[in-house]
């Protein structure tokens, strides 16, 4: 079977188990999106979601943000893991928002990533879920998907991101990517997974991966 055949396959499998795929992260508009997946590094959904009230009530745009003290920002965020390089990050990226675009999330790549703490993944997801703009956003938990079901080389994040991107179509990129992490949290974890127990897996699953886990 050819790879392209595979990933038609795997993508019509994603859409019958996960039929609904909204966005994971709360936010209100591309700000505060941009913060809640920069929080979100090494994090989960669910504390991101558990924290980012606290600190939206505190401030929910550049302006608000880039008045409060960093030592403030970063007793709200602790949850959150990392916190004395997040705080500064969210600090200075507001600061650099509100001199140099006035209060707005700029809408490219170059742009985002030149922001503290900012990088390609989450340049990548502010694109795709705020924006609206073409972006396939490859974290830990895809790369390990995409490898584990062939359609990638799991070389680097990079590569797994290219592969992607080539086989599925550009307008299905925000979709699968969100299917790709709810199907992988509830049928394809990286703990406990039994491949016989994953629709996907139980067709595509590597056969080094295989043997390792008969």
């Amino acid at each position: 079977m050819k790879k392209s055949e595979k990933a038609n396959d795997i993508l019509r499998l994603l859409n019958r188990y996960v039929p609904e795929a909204p966005v994971p992260l709360h936010h209100k508009d591309t700000y505060t999106l941009l913060i809640a997946v920069l929080l979100s590094a090494q994090c989960t959904d669910e504390r991101v979601n558990k924290t980012t009230p606290l600190l939206f009530a505190r401030a929910d745009n550049p302006f608000d943000m880039a008045r409060l003290p960093v030592d403030e920002i970063r007793e709200i965020i602790k949850p959150c893991g990392l916190s004395p390089m997040k705080s500064k990050a969210i600090s200075e990226l507001s600061k650099i928002l509100v001199e140099k675009y006035n209060g707005h999330v700029p809408e490219t790549f170059e742009e985002l990533e030149a922001l503290p703490g900012v990088g390609h993944k989450t340049a990548s997801v502010v694109m795709v879920q705020g924006f609206g703009k073409p972006a396939f956003p490859v974290d830990t938990h895809i790369h390990r998907l995409a490898y584990r079901w062939g359609l990638s080389n799991g070389k680097s994040v990079q590569q797994t991101e290219k592969d992607l991107k080539r086989l599925f179509a550009p307008e299905a990129w925000a979709r699968v990517h969100l299917q790709m992490i709810y199907y992988g949290r509830r049928y394809c974890p990286a703990r406990g997974h039994r491949w016989t127990a994953c629709p996907i897996c139980a067709k595509y699953l590597r056969k080094e991966l295989r043997n390792k886990e008969v």
